[in-house]
């Protein structure tokens, strides 16, 4: 009798990166890497390289549709990972089409800018992304995102308190990323907050010292979400995903 290998499926929606390291281009690599199948939907395609973002060009939004409908159609997916929804309208639509098909495990990455400081989503779509958090089964957002979601500066020694505060105010899951933080020894904390059974875990790593950051939040959350696909609980599949 034939072994057939069976791969659980992940989905990732998210822009198109032309220089690789980060987008849909990195999610593939790192869910592939992590032992899931990977899908996509492109919401929009870049000119970027490793110093910065040239251009954005957004896919129009019946295509962006499109996509949604041909892979939740076909494709039984453990877990979503959103990341670059640039604008309400793809806000919108990517939170229908999930809606409709039941999607489970969502990992949001709400990524608004770019590590280079480029802004990577319009200032209208912020309001919407908020209102579309709680559809998540977890958001990594770093530092900066995090102190847009919150509306004020975070402290660098309250990044418990603030993980919590998103959490209870988005009522999801939060996983706060501490790589902006200036740190004096060689680590560098990750603070997960789960929202159902109100606990935070503290995810401590030695801190690589490297210029080349770019795309590291993408693999991160495509890494949960592929975890996840596999069976993985929520606390497991982050500390993997950051291990």
């Amino acid at each position: 009798m034939e072994n057939i290998t069976s791969y659980k499926s992940v989905l990732t929606i998210a822009g198109s990166d032309s220089g690789g390291c980060a987008g849909i281009q990195a999610d593939i690599k790192s869910i592939s890497a992590c032992g899931a199948f990977a899908a996509s939907v492109i919401t929009a395609t870049t000119a970027q390289n490793t110093k910065g973002v040239i251009d954005i060009h957004a896919i129009p939004i019946a295509h962006i549709a499109h996509q949604l409908d041909a892979v939740l159609s076909d494709i039984s997916f453990g877990a979503i990972k959103i990341g670059m929804l640039h604008s309400a309208e793809v806000i919108q639509i990517v939170e229908e089409k999930l809606v409709e098909n039941n999607a489970k495990h969502i990992v949001l990455d709400p990524v608004m800018v770019a590590t280079s400081g480029d802004a990577l989503i319009t200032d209208g779509a912020i309001a919407r992304l908020k209102a579309f958090l709680p559809k998540a089964t977890l958001i990594t957002p770093n530092i900066p995102e995090a102190e847009i979601l919150l509306g004020k500066k975070i402290s660098t020694n309250t990044l418990s308190k603030a993980a919590k505060e998103i959490g209870k105010l988005y009522s999801v899951s939060v996983l706060l990323k501490g790589g902006h933080v200036s740190t004096t020894n060689n680590h560098v904390q990750d603070i997960l907050y789960i929202v159902e059974d109100d606990t935070i875990v503290t995810i401590t790593n030695p801190k690589i010292k490297t210029d080349h950051t770019h795309g590291t939040g993408c693999s991160l959350s495509s890494s949960i979400a592929a975890f996840l696909s596999l069976g993985e609980s929520l606390e497991s599949a982050v500390i993997k995903g950051c291990n």
